[in-house]
C-alpha cells in the first residue's frame, strides 16, 4: 500500500510542503499520497487576513494575527521563491515593500499554479496526533468544523506546519483590571484607526511592537508610548513616538514606568511575542521551544529528533521566511522519498548541539543573519531547491537594518534587486509614510 503524508496546515510552509512534492511528481517521483489538513476556510496561513478576533465561527481560537494594514517589514526579495519570480507572478518588477493583499496574491500564485489545493481539506482541524509503535503508523483525529464529525486517519508520515504566531503570550501588569480603556494583544490588532486621537500605550520591543507603534501614528493615533522590558529599540522615531522602560502599574489611566516617568494612555496594545503550542500532539511528539533560530529536538530543523518520521517547518525564529520553508520542505521531502537518510539518533543530536552552540555565540544581527543564511545553505545543499544567490539576501538583510536605523519611516522606500533574476525594484509611487491605500490596485498602480 503506497505510503500517506499528512501536511498539517496551509500556510505558506504547509504550501512549501505540497509544491515540494508536486514539483518532484513533475519530475516522474512516484510521491505519496498528500492529505494537507486546513482548519481555516482558505490557504496561506497567517496571510487569510480575517476580521475575527477571539474565536472563529467554529468556536475555535481564531489563528490569524494579520493586520489590515501590515507591508513586508522586510524586502520581499529575501524572501522570494526561486522558483518562482516577483516577475513572473506580476509580469513586471515591483516595489521591495509591498502590502499584505499583494504578498498573499504572490503566496497562493504559487500555489494556484501547481494546482496544490487539491490535496487540501479546509475548515477541518486536528485535534489529536499519536503515534503507535507497534503498528509504526500516527493516527491523526480530525474534525470537520462544519458538520462536527470527527474522524481518525492513519498516515505514516506527519508534517506539522502550523506556523507559531497564532497563541499570543498575554502578561498582566498591576492595574489592569482597573483600566477604563481597551486592553489587547496584537494576535487581536486588526485597524490602526481604531486608535486615531488616543493615547496608546505599545508594550514590547520587537517587530510587532515596532511596526503597530508606527501604523497606529500613521493612522492618526495622538501619541504613541512604547514600554520595553530590556531594551529600547532605538530607532529614529517621529514625532509622536517615543520610548520609555518597562511598566510598572496603572493607576486608572495614568501609566507609571520603571524610570519614574508618568503618562495618559487611552488604550493598551501587548506586544509581548507568542507561544509555540501544541496542544494537538501528544507529549512524546510534541515541540517545546522558545522563539529562537535553531530549535532544540528537531534535526536540521526539521526532523524530530525521536521519531523523524515527525517532521516539523517554520518553526524557527526568522529572518528568511518563504526560502526557509522551501529549503526545509524540499529536505522533508527528499526523506520520505528515500532520496536521503538521517544518520543516528546520537549524531543527530549532536549535530543540533553544535547549531545551537553556535547560537549562543551570536553578537548581534548581522550574526543572526549569516546564522539563518547558513541553515538555509545548509539544507539546498543536499536538495535540488533551485540556485538562487542567497550571499546577496546577507547583504540585503544587512543593508536592511542599517536603513532602518536611518529612518524607520522611510526604509520601505528603498528598493533591492532580485537574488533569482537580477532585477531591481522600482520606488512605489508614494513613500510609505503618506501612503495610506494599501490595496493591490494602488500598489501595481493599477
Amino acid at each position: 500500500m503506497a505510503s500517506r503524508v499528512a501536511v498539517v496546515g496551509a500556510g505558506p510552509s504547509g504550501l512549501a510542503q505540497l509544491h515540494a512534492f508536486e514539483e518532484a511528481r513533475k519530475q516522474g517521483a512516484d510521491v505519496p499520497e498528500l492529505v494537507c489538513f486546513e482548519k481555516q476556510g482558505d490557504w496561506a496561513g497567517l496571510w487569510n487576513y480575517t476580521w475575527r478576533t477571539g474565536l472563529d465561527e467554529y468556536g475555535d481560537a481564531v489563528h490569524g494575527s494579520m493586520y489590515r494594514y501590515l507591508w513586508s517589514n522586510g524586502p520581499k526579495e529575501c524572501l522570494e521563491f526561486a522558483d518562482y519570480t516577483f516577475d513572473e507572478h506580476f509580469g513586471k518588477p515591483i516595489p521591495s515593500f509591498p502590502p499584505r493583499e499583494v504578498l498573499f496574491d504572490y503566496v497562493t500564485g504559487r500555489a494556484k499554479k501547481n494546482n496544490v489545493r487539491q490535496f487540501i481539506q479546509f475548515n477541518t482541524a486536528v485535534r489529536w496526533i499519536s503515534y503507535d509503535d507497534s503498528e509504526a503508523k500516527f493516527a491523526l483525529i480530525v474534525e470537520e468544523l462544519e458538520s462536527g464529525a470527527t474522524r481518525t486517519e492513519e498516515f505514516d508520515y506527519v508534517i506539522v506546519g502550523t506556523g507559531h504566531f497564532s497563541v499570543p503570550n498575554v502578561p498582566t501588569f498591576e492595574g489592569f483590571t482597573q483600566f477604563p480603556g481597551r486592553i489587547l494583544h496584537s494576535h487581536d490588532f486588526r485597524d490602526a484607526r481604531e486608535f486615531t486621537g488616543k493615547d496608546l500605550l505599545v508594550i514590547g520591543s520587537s517587530y510587532s511592537a515596532e511596526d503597530i507603534a508606527l501604523q497606529s501614528k500613521k493612522y492618526g493615533a495622538k501619541s504613541v508610548t512604547v514600554s520595553y522590558r530590556t531594551a529600547p529599540m532605538g530607532f529614529p522615531w517621529p514625532e509622536g513616538i517615543d520610548e520609555v522602560p518597562l511598566l510598572r502599574k496603572l493607576d486608572g489611566k495614568t501609566a507609571h514606568f520603571a524610570d519614574g516617568t508618568v503618562r495618559q494612555v487611552d488604550a493598551i496594545v501587548l506586544c509581548t511575542g507568542y507561544q509555540h503550542s501544541f496542544g494537538f500532539i501528544e507529549d512524546s511528539l510534541r515541540l517545546r521551544t522558545a522563539n529562537v533560530l535553531y530549535t532544540p529536538s528537531l534535526y536540521k530543523g526539521v526532523f524530530w529528533l525521536d521519531n523523524p518520521k515527525m517532521m516539523y517547518l517554520g518553526m524557527q525564529d526568522q529572518f528568511y521566511t518563504f526560502t526557509l520553508f522551501d529549503a526545509q520542505a524540499w529536505y522533508a521531502r527528499d526523506y520520505v522519498l528515500g532520496r536521503l537518510s538521517l544518520p543516528s539518533r546520537d549524531e543527530m543530536a549532536k549535530d543540533v548541539d553544535a547549531w545551537r552552540a553556535r547560537l549562543d555565540t551570536l553578537a548581534d544581527a548581522f550574526e543572526q543573519i549569516d546564522f539563518q543564511a547558513d541553515h538555509i545553505a545548509d539544507l539546498a545543499k543536499d536538495v535540488d531547491y533551485p540556485v538562487f544567490d542567497l550571499d546577496l539576501t546577507r547583504e540585503h538583510f544587512k543593508k536592511w537594518e542599517h536603513d532602518k536605523e536611518e529612518s524607520i519611516i522611510g526604509y520601505r522606500d528603498r528598493g533591492f534587486s532580485s537574488p533569482c533574476t537580477g532585477t531591481g525594484a522600482p520606488n512605489h509611487h508614494t513613500p510609505w509614510w503618506q501612503e495610506l491605500d494599501d490595496s493591490m490596485a494602488t500598489f501595481l498602480g493599477e
